[in-house]
Parts: structure tokens; sequence; C-alpha cells
């Protein structure tokens, strides 16, 4: 296989996000480091990836952004704070310029290394307090207080940042790792800011499991801040992770790409953007080649298959000249969908993936919009639930703890059909999600909730057995 020499930080630079490979750079005492294959890629600023050096695979960090001496001095220097602090870290095999301009930071490749990023993911599911989700939890938490016990914070915390290794947990990112004081444990204000930035990316419910959580945490460090504290700090660290993640969903980013020009909008996760091409570049076309479920002046919705994986696509239309001046200004509902999907997922609250949405546009004017999501197949509650019986108990579980969620992050739907709401064999799914509402303040949330749960209790004939279940299971109004 040929290597492509791009030996300077500028041409890293332009390469964007898929820098053609194999790729070489001369470091600075004349070797040359070859790029294999890139595990994540900052456009512009940092490449990271396995690479080899003298014949051994090493882990690559190549710094090209115009200002990047001073990350690269970060992570050197934070990758030294945790060497001398006695935290597990990789080890580092080289930290030098780049011939052409730029920086290295090389360490072992660890070839069976997974990150707790990685085991969470299939254990993130289980019910909060669960003993295998708890024991991928608590070696990070454990790992954590040994750096607050050693006055260090890692300003970037999340599970990706820690590894397992031949029985060990390592923590790498040397670059946000600051020296709050060295060789002496943090003050509890300190510590419990920072250990609320970890738990602050767990599923809300996990709010409840601090007393099983912390046990890990104060095994290393013996400064517990105090529990009210913390989830103060928890619930302001998620308010701002939510609002840096709805905007990132219409911004391009290494979560979402986004095409806009002044007769379109488009923005896809960006690990679906090449199988979603074709569709995204023709979606009238594979509506009309799907199966429409309906079609109607303002929707029009419809189940397509791409590369065998069924997904639904709806399109909102404009019914009349009124109509359509009335949306000229405002964000489609369709963006508006797209938003308060990824705020329902947030929260772990059960709704189809969204995937992708469009808007025709003509400049700042909206015209027709489309959402892509994942198609649940089950069917929805009216048509699954006998009105003259209280729902099967898994059911009944489920629609409770939806519900419980919702209230809990003062959450209204507008629409409370029971056909918005899907069995997927093992949760209740919400959809159709135009007038989502996430309410600032316990009385406007409380008229919502009251305006939502009769219409779902209007769904079922008045006084039967499943209504009668339904109004005493459900947050009171």
């Amino acid at each position: 296989m040929s290597v492509h020499v791009l030996s300077d930080a500028r041409t890293l630079r332009a390469a964007g996000r898929q820098p053609r490979l194999p790729f070489c750079v001369a470091l600075a005492d004349g070797r040359q480091l070859s790029m294999r294959r890139l595990l994540r890629v900052l456009p512009g600023k940092r490449l990271v990836g396995e690479a080899e050096l003298d014949g051994r695979r090493v882990l690559a960090k190549l710094f090209v952004g115009r200002r990047c001496e001073k990350h690269w001095r970060y992570e050197r220097g934070g990758l030294e704070a945790l060497r001398d602090a006695g935290v597990p870290t990789p080890e580092v095999l080289a930290a030098m310029a780049m011939a052409g301009g730029g920086y290295a930071l090389l360490t072992v490749f660890l070839e069976t290394a997974e990150s707790l990023a990685e085991a969470w993911a299939r254990v993130s599911r289980r019910a909060a307090g669960d003993g295998e989700a708890l024991a991928v939890l608590a070696p990070a938490l454990g790992m954590l207080g040994r750096l607050h016990a050693a006055g260090l914070v890692q300003d970037d915390l999340h599970l990706g940042n820690f590894l397992r290794h031949d029985g060990r947990v390592l923590v790498v990112d040397g670059d946000a790792v600051r020296v709050i004081c060295r060789g002496q444990a943090l003050a509890p204000a300190d510590a419990g800011a920072n250990l609320a930035v970890l738990l602050a990316q767990l599923p809300p419910a996990w709010d409840r499991q601090l007393s099983a959580l912390l046990p890990a945490y104060t095994a290393e460090q013996a400064c517990l801040p105090e529990q009210a504290v913390l989830q103060r700090n928890i619930e302001r660290v998620r308010a701002w992770r939510l609002g840096d993640l709805l905007a990132k969903t219409v911004r391009e980013c290494t979560l979402f790409a986004v095409e806009q020009t002044g007769a379109r909008f488009c923005a896809v996760r960006r690990e679906e953007a090449e199988v979603l091409a074709p569709l995204l570049a023709a979606p009238d076309s594979a509506i009309s080649s799907g199966e429409v479920f309906k079609d109607g002046g303002t929707t029009t919705v419809a189940r397509i298959v791409v590369i065998g994986r069924a997904l639904l696509i709806k399109r909102y239309n404009l019914k009349n000249l009124r109509h359509a001046l009335g949306r000229l200004w405002r964000p489609s509902r369709a963006w508006h969908s797209w938003r308060e999907a990824h705020r329902l997922l947030f929260f772990d609250i059960p709704t189809p993936r969204p995937l992708a949405l469009i808007e025709e546009r003509c400049g700042p004017l909206r015209r027709r919009a489309w959402l892509i999501c994942e198609y649940c197949p089950g069917p929805n509650l009216l048509r699954h639930l006998s009105p003259d019986s209280a729902p099967p108990a898994d059911e009944g579980k489920a629609i409770r703890e939806l519900f419980a969620a919702l209230c809990r992050h003062r959450i209204s739907h507008g629409d409370l059909k029971a056909t918005n709401l899907l069995w997927d064999g093992e949760r209740v799914l919400l959809i159709d999600l135009d007038g989502v509402v996430q309410h600032r303040s316990a009385i406007a949330h409380a008229r919502a909730w009251r305006r939502d749960r009769a219409r779902l209790l209007r769904n079922w004939p008045s006084g039967c057995a499943l209504q009668r279940w339904l109004d005493e299971q459900l947050p009171a109004a």
C-alpha cells in the first residue's frame, strides 16, 4: 500500500475530517511516523489514531492547529501530572515537534483496551442501581477519587476517557487534566463540582442511586461533598449539557453533519450521513417508493427501507397559501420535533431515534420540511391495550415510568392521543413531538399536564377498567 506523505501541519489542517490514509509525517528528530487508522479527528486542530514508528504500533496525537503548541503542552503536562500522582495512564514514548509544523505526542498502543464508554453502552439500558452497570461505573468513580486525592481535576470528564486494559483502569486525555493543589486533596467544593460533571452524564434515574455510586469514589477520596450540594451541581451540569447538545443538533460538529444553502438546510447524525445520502438528496422519491401510512394536508408519513433497515420519514406539508405564509418565519415543525426528540433521549425518555432533518428554504424563510427517524414496528396503545382490564404488568410499569419521567422534567406533549404512544415490547415510546415543551415553571407544567392527562384518559370509554387504572396510576393533575 502506498503512503501519502503529509509533512506539515498546514496540509493536515486542510485535509478536513477525512485525510487520505495511510499518510506520513516527519518528526523533528528525523524519524517518520506512519498513520494507519484514525480514531478521532477535530478538523483543523487534532488527529488521533493508530500509527507506526520504528516498526512499533503507537497511539499518535497530532496537534496541527494554528495555536497547537499550547494544547500539546497541556497534553504532555497532564500525562506527567497523572504519572507523578501514581494514576495509571498510557506510557509516553515521544513528545516532540513535527518537522513541517505542528506537534506529536505518542503513547503505547493498548491492543485490547476497551473504554468504559464502550462497556457502559452494553448496560446503559439496565435499571438504575443494577449490579452489572455499577461494576462499569465504579472503576471510573474510584479513579476520579484518586485524581481528587492527588489535587487533580479532569475538565473533560466522560467514560470514554477511562480505559480498561489487562485488569487495570487507566486515565487518558492529559489535555484536560489540571493541577489544583499538587499532592493535597481537593477542597470539597472543587471535588464536588468535578464529580458532578461525571455523574450528570448518567440517566437521571441514577440520581437516586448516589448511595450506591459514591462508595467507589470515597474509597480513594476521603473528602465527600454534601449530597444536597452535589445534587444541585449535577442538575446544573445536566442543564448545561442539554443546552450544548441542542445547539449541536443544528450545527456542524463531531456528532452532526450540517449542510446549509440559500435553498436548503440539512442536519444528519454524522455516523448516518453516508448511508442516508441518497435519501437526503431526494426525500420525496423515498416517500413515493415507501409504504405511506398517512397523506394529509399537513403531514405525509411513510415507512421506507434503507439497506435492509426500516425508517420512518415524515414530511410537513403546506396545505395552502395562508398556512405557508404563517410558517415562513418560524422554525418548522420538523425542526421542533428534531430538537425535542434529542431532548427526550437526553433524559432517557423513550422515543424513536431521530436521524436527519431537512428544511426547504428561500433565504431565511422556511417552506416544507422532512424528519427521518428510526421506525418502531410496535402497536400503539389504543390498539394494544384492552379497555376492559388494567394493562399487563410490563406495559403498566412502562406507562408509569414514562409519565413519571415526563413530569419529573416538566415536559408536556400537547397531543396525548393513545396513537402517539407505541409499545415496542419493553418500553412505551412517545411519538409525534410537534407540541412537546419543557416548562420553566412548575405552574406552567401543571397546567399543561392537566390537559395532557385529560386527553390521554379520553382515549377510552368513561369509567372502563383501563381508564380507572390510568386515573389511579398517573401522576396527579
